[in-house]
């Protein structure tokens, strides 16, 4: 198992399999006119399967895809394939859109857990935010993952003044649908527009929550990057992910690798490791993966002031979270 300097043992990988995407969310990517990378820079499917041998060499059993959009990757199918054959649990973040074209294929490879990106409920709001008016389409698809047996997690990133009206909405999911609604404080990156004050915090959340509802905790574990509630009689849970106001960093054990094969320790790191090239060089790349990790720092990448309040955005060395993955 590889560890940082601080003892955490890393075991779970993040790969992003391109920086394209078919939604403009003004949060993640809000440019039209986005300029992605080359084919040639991406990691090849060959590759993706070669560097995850290693990491698998070295203790990784979770290992999530994302994007940019996993499924708009044309070889997905090739991918999933060679990943499946690894003794890992193999997930998935999408924001569902061409979900049901590829199910089938995610079923194949044993993929048993999505996540799935909606911060409205509303088909106006959700293209103001998005820039794109598929909202029908993704939810269809929400509800075609559930009945297919996949446990469907929904990621809603919560911002003042946008979507924090729809907090119990999102909550009332969870009574008739088995579907976990995690709530995810806005976060800064590059040219995302961030500032404090559209931050609709984890006690905001909780605060909005109880007008209506009565929850309990869900006990956690060290791992977990987000806090989980149940209502009674609901069929599903809500949670959330509190990067701003109650980092989890001190049991975080992922670990990132960007579509264009650069690892980052922590998504908020201003350092890179290009894996790609190492391996391209036909160079052993595990000594570059333990380095990597061994130099994380020992909280929000050593960027961001753990009191969100007093973060300057002009100061974050880092790429847009399009670049990064999901």
């Amino acid at each position: 198992m590889v560890q940082d300097s601080f003892g955490r043992a890393h075991d779970y990988l993040r790969i992003s399999l391109t920086d394209v995407c078919n939604f403009r969310c003004t949060y993640c990517m809000p440019k039209e006119d986005m300029q992605f990378m080359p084919s040639s820079k991406l990691m090849q499917a060959c590759e993706i399967d070669a560097i995850v041998k290693e990491f698998v060499k070295l203790g990784v059993n979770k290992i999530r895809l994302t994007g940019g959009e996993p499924l708009a990757r044309k070889d997905l199918g090739d991918i999933l394939k060679k990943l499946a054959v690894y003794p890992v649990e193999l997930t998935l973040t999408t924001n569902g859109y061409l979900l049901d074209r590829h199910l089938l294929d995610l079923l194949n490879a044993g993929v048993q857990s999505i996540n799935i990106s909606l911060d409205s409920l509303q088909a106006e709001k959700f293209h103001k935010i998005t820039q794109r008016n598929y909202f029908n389409q993704v939810w269809n698809n929400i509800l075609l993952a559930v009945k297919s047996g996949l446990h469907v997690k929904i990621n809603t990133v919560i911002m003042q003044g946008v979507n924090e009206d729809e907090v119990l909405d999102f909550v009332q999911l969870t009574k008739d649908l088995p579907v976990h609604v995690r709530f995810i404080e806005f976060m800064p990156f590059d040219k995302n527009d961030w500032n404090q004050s559209k931050v609709f915090t984890y006690q905001d959340i909780l605060n909005t929550v109880s007008e209506k509802f009565e929850y309990l905790p869900i006990k956690g574990h060290l791992n977990d990057t987000s806090k989980k509630f149940k209502i009674l009689n609901h069929q599903g849970t809500f949670a959330v992910i509190s990067t701003m106001t109650a980092p989890f960093c001190a049991g975080c054990n992922r670990m990132r690798l960007t579509a264009d094969g650069k690892m980052k320790n922590c998504l908020f790191s201003n350092g890179e490791a290009n894996l790609l090239s190492v391996l391209r060089n036909q160079e052993d790349i595990i000594p570059i993966i333990k380095q990597c990790v061994w130099e994380k720092k020992e909280a929000l990448g050593g960027q961001l002031d753990k009191n969100y309040q007093k973060i300057d955005i002009k100061k974050l060395n880092n790429r847009s979270m399009i670049a990064i993955g999901g």
